[in-house]
């Protein structure tokens, strides 16, 4: 908890300096609101709110539908696939980590309504919340961005595997490999 308060606050004071320059494009682009929130499950389940900066366009799920973002996806703003690319649309989730709601490594937080899918297809799959969920994890960089049952099917051995050899010099390994990450603009 001390590395992700620690790490927290660090991140929290770069997104404090890249706010307003991102909240401009945004709005720039598409208006209003700059922040999309959503709920997302954390450890044992348990239901929080969790903030990002907006990336696609107003009112991306008119019917009410969850939908995976898919690549090509004609919702994502232009500002949007950058801050995607750069995972600085994560920013705002440092505010998650600080509440210990999320930890800075762990397992991606998902939907309620992906879920209960998810656990209903896939064996074992409430297994990873046994950790808290995390801004960056181990299969978020060992395997692309899910949109499918299948992704989160590959997904859940990487996570599986994090829980079960969770370290601090492996949350710092997956920290490091974020950040190269994010560098080489290889988000989604």
């Amino acid at each position: 908890r001390l590395v992700d308060v620690l790490a927290g606050v660090v991140l929290a004071l770069v997104g404090l300096l890249l706010t307003p320059f991102v909240a401009l494009l945004i709005a720039f682009e598409s208006g209003r609101p700059i922040f999309y929130h959503q709920i997302r499950l954390g450890r044992g389940g348990r239901p929080f709110r969790m903030t990002k900066f907006r990336t696609m366009v107003n009112d991306a799920e008119p019917d009410g539908e969850p939908r995976w973002s898919v690549v090509g996806d004609p919702r994502m703003t232009r500002v949007g696939a950058f801050l995607r690319r750069t995972r600085l649309d994560e920013v705002p989730n440092v505010l998650s980590v600080l509440r210990g709601e999320m930890s800075m490594v762990g397992p991606r937080p998902e939907r309620p309504e992906f879920f209960e899918r998810l656990e209903r297809d896939i064996p074992l799959y409430r297994a990873r919340l046994v950790v808290a969920p995390g801004l960056t994890g181990w299969a978020q960089i060992k395997h692309h961005y899910g949109d499918s049952v299948e992704d989160a099917r590959m997904k859940l051995g990487y996570d599986l595997y994090y829980v079960k050899h969770q370290t601090l010099s492996f949350d710092v390994r997956i920290l490091l490999s974020t950040i190269w990450t994010t560098l080489k603009m290889e988000g989604r």
